[in-house]
């Protein structure tokens, strides 16, 4: 199992220096470093414990003053990244979950969170790009075990106060299925 680290910066160009401190101050992979709404830049990280300790250490130094959130999750469940990736198939279309939040790490807690507590297949993790700094988590699976995933995540994530809405359809439409997919 690998360990993420994320932070978020209010400065694109701080969050760029930020970026390439982090890569060299350790053995880590670089999963995404990018510009998103409103202004705001994104890094996120892999690799083992300490390496991403470390990396994160030097990215909150290069940081200053223009950190807004940092993050690290040991052991995350490998669908996250491959929703934050958008690179899920979904084998079956069954009942729809949504988290919705204010912030970016609260939604990869809570999708972490989410998938070790039920059986779903995460689809989708949106960090915060062109929709005004939200994010989502999308999510599918049988009803109960949707339900679960959903009250976990959120449970998770009001610790952090960045919970919007949590809904959980049992039947989506083939149409809406295929807009989130």
């Amino acid at each position: 199992m690998i360990t993420i680290g994320f932070l978020e910066l209010n400065s694109i160009a701080r969050g760029i220096l930020a970026a390439d401190m982090m890569l060299k101050a350790a053995d880590v992979k670089l999963i995404a470093a990018r510009p998103s709404c409103p202004g705001k830049y994104q890094i996120l990280i892999s690799g083992e414990v300490s390496a991403v300790e470390t990396s994160l250490t030097s990215g909150e130094a290069a940081a200053k003053s223009n950190m807004i959130d940092k993050l690290l999750i040991p052991r995350v469940h490998p669908q996250v990244i491959e929703a934050i990736h958008m690179s899920v198939s979904v084998p079956e279309r069954k009942a729809l979950g949504v988290l919705e939040f204010f912030s970016i790490a609260g939604a990869i807690i809570a999708a972490d969170s989410a998938v070790k507590a039920a059986n779903v297949t995460l689809i989708e993790i949106r960090l915060g790009t062109g929709i005004g700094g939200k994010s989502f988590v999308t999510l599918t699976g049988d009803v109960g075990a949707v339900e679960a995933a959903v009250n976990a995540g959120a449970k998770t994530a009001e610790a952090t106060g960045s919970m919007i809405e949590k809904i959980v359809i049992a039947h989506p439409a083939k149409e809406l299925y295929d807009s989130l997919l």
